[in-house]
């Protein structure tokens, strides 16, 4: 799933015209980066959610078959936050973890071929994975960017934390159990951060650290030097 409901306030003029997904990074809409790349690992399933301008994320992507994917859509109207986003579009998932990505962060390298194993309860030889069966969800993290200095979450040994000394940024990649929104009812607004924290606090939410290029587009300024000229 891909989240593409924002408003983009920040992004103004340029998302009065234009959803934010669809803005353009070094020659083609940040949400083709995730979707080529997700095609790239082999899932072609995608659902994305939309609000402002949603018409135009529909017009431009229709079914996905220009890029060897089904997309299908998932309408709000108003946008109803990440976990309120998912709970929505729960009817197009099954009962198995999938992946979501934020639409507006510019990752151009992540490797989503990663990601099809984590959760899962049995290993390729059939075998369980008990350590597996604890997490409701695996995040991904990268390293502080400068809106962000004191990060979101901590890690140790692969189980994320709410405290700790060194704290990381949440990339907006995670991979999660649809059984973690069972709380949210369809049609409701309900922001992911206060569900991540409740589960970080049980010690059911798994992750990792993602080292490459990485970048949350939230401003102009950042869109701009994502576009500049490279030297």
């Amino acid at each position: 799933m891909i989240f593409a409901a924002g408003r983009g306030e920040r992004m103004r003029p340029l998302t009065d015209t234009c959803p934010k997904p669809l803005l353009n990074v070094r020659g083609r809409p940040l949400i083709v980066w995730h979707i080529l790349n997700l095609v790239k690992a082999g899932i072609t399933d995608i659902i994305i959610n939309h609000a402002h301008l949603g018409h135009m994320i529909e017009d431009t992507l229709q079914d996905g078959s220009q890029f060897g994917a089904r997309i299908v859509y998932s309408p709000e109207g108003t946008a109803l936050e990440t976990a309120g986003g998912i709970a929505k579009a729960r009817h197009l998932l099954d009962e198995t973890p999938f992946v979501a990505i934020a639409g507006d962060i510019f990752c151009p390298y992540f490797d989503y071929s990663q990601v099809i194993d984590v959760l899962q309860d049995e290993d390729v030889w059939g075998k369980p994975h008990p350590e597996n069966e604890r997490d409701m969800a695996w995040l991904y993290l990268v390293k502080n960017p400068a809106h962000n200095p004191n990060g979101d979450f901590a890690l140790h040994n692969f189980s994320i934390a709410n405290t700790g000394e060194q704290r990381h940024t949440f990339s907006g990649i995670g991979v999660y159990r649809p059984a973690m929104f069972d709380s949210v009812k369809a049609g409701d607004s309900a922001k992911l951060a206060p569900l991540l924290r409740t589960f970080a606090d049980q010690g059911k939410i798994g992750g990792e650290l993602y080292g490459g290029d990485w970048t949350d587009v939230g401003t102009v300024e950042r869109l701009n030097q994502l576009n500049a000229p490279i030297r």
